[in-house]
């Protein structure tokens, strides 16, 4: 690996360990892969796992995942209380069956968050009698009490934390604009203390970035030796330069929320001002627009509705059209465990400006190299990084080069699958269970 990446991360191998095929328990509370990170992570790893020969079962809450040839999947109904057409509309008292389910609508309407803590109940529910179908459990960041149910019923069980939860909870105090929402707020976050203990319990937490690694073990009490970094990337083949030609003054950005963290209104005013010396320059956003909110705010503040257009819902190959179509991908970010749209857009060779939020110079590497770097939250920064690339076509283009060459050496699905396994060997084998396959 180049310099930049830290010594403990994981070295990619050239192809898994002889081994037994592995039944996998793979779950995600949201796996849908376009609605976040983590549904691009279930989609992407689960199909790589079958690819190197492995069974995987995908245990999901909705909005339920595609799934690729040779992955079976479980789908885990919740009440969908925060389903359109609002929060509770879609209520329906013929659903409430159990425990969980009371458990379920009491905790949201009291405020909080449910879905970590029932959806990884509702699995060991159905998980229960059933240790000889599966090798071991991998959960994908829910971290819910549910998972220690398991465990004590002799299930090996890991997690993957993509990146603290806590870092959004500050993030989202330190932007809250009405003193009396922070109770609120608190109170949707109350799930982290059950997440904090439930991953200092399990024998090993996969986390992506050298920097989440540090987060986690600082901010969430976790044991450094119960973590491990395991870079998650792309699929090359898909994500790929397609030589078609580029708009010119077209960005583009991914922002699944409207969420500070994911620094979208600073980019917005970095756009106003690019304006001002490329009246053509635009942005193109992955992400559902929204009436309200500090997103829609910004855009009439800076009178850039007509420069500002929302796509979502779109296919692997449409998204590779938006990449091969810009001239900048943005990755306005506070901060990022890692950073799925930075490997996507490098590996499409599109030029990248992003900021120093998190894990992204790990992604990125040294500022200039494959990529441009700003401080987070600054707004001038990120225009005068995209003027640069908008106005110098070789830098654009080296940038690019660049940026393709660094995924393919170090962040593809498929070694982030390898590494995966060898996580789940150990921790099969300290559990003192082998694969029965």
């Amino acid at each position: 690996m180049p310099g930049d990446m830290h010594r403990n991360v994981e070295k990619p191998s050239h192809g898994e360990e002889v081994g037994s095929a592995l039944r996998i328990a793979l779950l995600g509370y949201r796996s849908d892969p376009r609605s976040g990170g983590q549904g691009v992570y279930i989609r992407n790893l689960s199909r790589e796992l079958t690819a190197l020969g492995h069974h995987v079962t995908v245990f999901s809450g909705p909005p339920y995942p595609d799934v690729d040839p040779g992955v079976v999947l479980v789908q885990v109904p919740s009440l969908e209380l925060y389903e359109a057409p609002g929060p509770f509309k879609n209520r329906s008292w013929a659903k409430i069956r159990s425990v969980t389910d009371v458990r379920e609508f009491g905790l949201m309407f009291s405020g909080q968050f449910p879905e970590p803590r029932t959806f990884t109940d509702r699995v060991a529910a159905r998980l229960k009698g059933r240790r000889d179908e599966f090798d071991i459990v991998h959960d994908n960041q829910s971290l819910g009490s549910g998972l220690l149910t398991l465990q004590r019923s002799g299930w090996p069980v890991i997690s993957t934390i993509h990146h603290p939860l806590t870092v959004d909870l500050q993030v989202a105090i330190e932007h809250i604009e009405d003193p009396r929402w922070l109770r609120s707020i608190k109170r949707w976050y109350s799930f982290l203390p059950m997440q904090m203990r439930v991953a200092s319990s399990l024998p090993v937490n996969l986390t992506v970035s050298e920097r989440s690694r540090t987060d986690i073990a600082e901010q969430m009490g976790v044991p450094s030796a119960r973590l491990a970094v395991v870079p998650v990337g792309t699929d090359p083949a898909t994500f790929r330069p397609t030589g078609g030609e580029r708009i010119e003054g077209r960005l583009f950005t991914t922002a699944s929320a409207d969420v500070p963290l994911k620094g979208l209104v600073f980019l917005l005013e970095a756009l106003a001002k690019v304006r001002t010396e490329r009246p053509d320059a635009h942005l193109v956003v992955l992400g559902r627009g929204a009436a309200y909110g500090p997103v829609a705010e910004a855009i009439e503040r800076f009178d850039i509705a007509d420069a500002v257009r929302f796509v979502t819902g779109i296919s692997d190959e449409a998204l590779v059209q938006e990449y091969a179509r810009a001239q900048v991908a943005v990755v306005p970010s506070l901060y990022e465990g890692f950073g799925l749209p930075v490997v996507e857009a490098m590996a499409c060779g599109v030029p990248v400006v992003a900021t120093t939020g998190g894990a992204l110079p790990e992604v990125v590497g040294p500022d200039g190299e494959a990529g441009l770097l700003v401080p987070p939250a600054d707004a001038g920064a990120l225009a005068i990084a995209i003027g640069r690339v908008l106005a110098d076509p070789l830098l654009g283009a080296r940038l690019g080069a660049a940026g393709r060459e660094r995924v393919l050496a170090n962040f593809t699905w498929r070694r982030c699958a390898e590494s995966t396994v060898r996580h789940y060997r150990e921790t099969i084998a300290g559990s003192g269970r082998g694969s029965t396959v």
